[in-house]
């Protein structure tokens, strides 16, 4: 049997006996043709937008504990090393996991953006626990902190996964407008551009962290000289070149909840900078968006 409008010719009666489809599993119905899969996914992208001013709200009041926030009073804690792969871990496996069942899983466009996405995690996800590895801090990670990184990735790597594969629209394959390939080439630059200075900025901390023998010091050179937080720069303006080549309110929503976490975050770097290094620390450099904020 090949599916629906097959016959099997009757070698005794000669007669043309129908051959019922074959049945496709559960798992591929709920998640391709389930009008349940398309309410949970549009209350998912609801709740990503919601969290962002939540977010916002929370880290203004409350800076999260851990790196140079690190602080007593919450709970048992994990080697920065094993935290950062296990909450980061979901859009890797998720993501694998989810991304063949839709619709869209064999489109071009769809194979570059989720490409783009699991590059940054791959990074995050392995490469850069194993450089944590040799870091000489004993800050912990807090557990809860972790846990609530692993469902909100979790959350997202859903998300992403499902909006890129299958609920996004996209031009036949054969025939892609430039303006559509021009867009997903802008958009994967900025990309690669911010991840390049993402990961730049983050071997220079740990660099800088190895020569204080665990503590800190005043970041020196490139975009350091003009923001504290070019490390989060970067990873905003990724998710911002990847928003624009996706071009999806799922991927826009992830870029705005980037920016909800990391912009109070480096206001707090700033801050804590300032205050311990003092007139040693140039007063000219901006939290995270150079000559601005």
């Amino acid at each position: 049997s090949r599916g629906r409008g097959l016959y099997f010719q009757s070698r005794i009666s000669g007669s043309q006996i129908p051959v019922p489809p074959s049945p496709p599993t559960p798992f591929s119905i709920s998640l391709m043709a389930s009008s349940s899969d398309e309410t949970l996914f549009a209350a998912a992208v609801i709740s990503l937008y919601a969290a962002s001013p939540l977010t916002i709200l929370g880290l203004l009041f409350q800076t999260a504990p851990y790196g140079r926030h690190a602080r007593p009073g919450w709970g048992p804690s994990l080697p920065a090393a094993a935290a950062w792969f296990l909450m980061e871990s979901p859009t890797i496996w998720l993501t694998l996991l989810l991304f063949p069942l839709g619709r869209h899983r064999s489109h071009p466009l769809a194979l570059a953006i989720v490409s783009l996405f699991l590059l940054h995690y791959l990074h995050r996800t392995l490469v850069y626990p194993l450089r944590l590895l040799g870091n000489k801090s004993r800050s912990g990670f807090p557990l809860s902190i972790a846990a609530t990184a692993f469902s909100f990735n979790l959350l997202n790597a859903y998300i992403q996964a499902r909006s890129v594969s299958h609920y996004a629209e996209y031009p036949p394959a054969g025939d892609v407008p430039g303006w559509v390939r021009a867009r997903v080439a802008a958009g994967a630059a900025v990309f690669l551009w911010g991840m390049a200075v993402n990961v730049r900025s983050d071997l220079a901390l740990l660099r800088l962290k190895e020569e204080a023998a665990g503590g800190y010091g005043v970041p020196r050179g490139g975009w350091f000289e003009v923001v504290s937080c070019p490390n989060y720069m970067g990873e905003a303006a990724e998710w911002l070149g990847w928003a624009a080549a996706a071009s999806t309110p799922a991927a826009l929503g992830f870029f705005l909840y980037t920016c909800a976490n990391l912009v109070p975050r480096a206001a707090a770097h700033r801050r804590w900078y300032s205050d311990k290094f003092g007139s040693d620390y140039p007063a000219s450099r901006k939290a995270i968006i150079p000559y601005v904020f």
